[in-house]
């Protein structure tokens, strides 16, 4: 047998055995929502998942231009503090 937890503001439908629900039921504290319950046992994205998303040669074009607008900012800090 299964359970189905329907979540609000993008509603999704989930179906969990009966289990899962107590288990989950049981990590859930008197004042969150399953929602926050699930969030909160998946956590946060990490930046290590985007390792990989573009290649080497974009990284190093994106670094370039960083490091020029960081030279273009610190050259515009010399000439105001003059």
């Amino acid at each position: 047998m299964s359970t189905y937890i329907s979540i609000v503001m993008g509603v999704r439908t989930i179906a969990i055995a009966d289990e899962v629900y107590e288990r989950l039921r049981s990590l859930k504290r008197p004042d969150e929502s399953f929602s926050k319950l699930l969030s909160r046992l998946v956590g946060r994205p990490s930046l290590l998942d985007l390792a990989g998303a573009m290649s080497p040669e974009q990284a190093n074009v994106i670094r370039r231009s960083v490091d020029e607008g960081r030279a273009r900012s610190r050259a515009r800090r010399e000439r105001l503090a003059h």
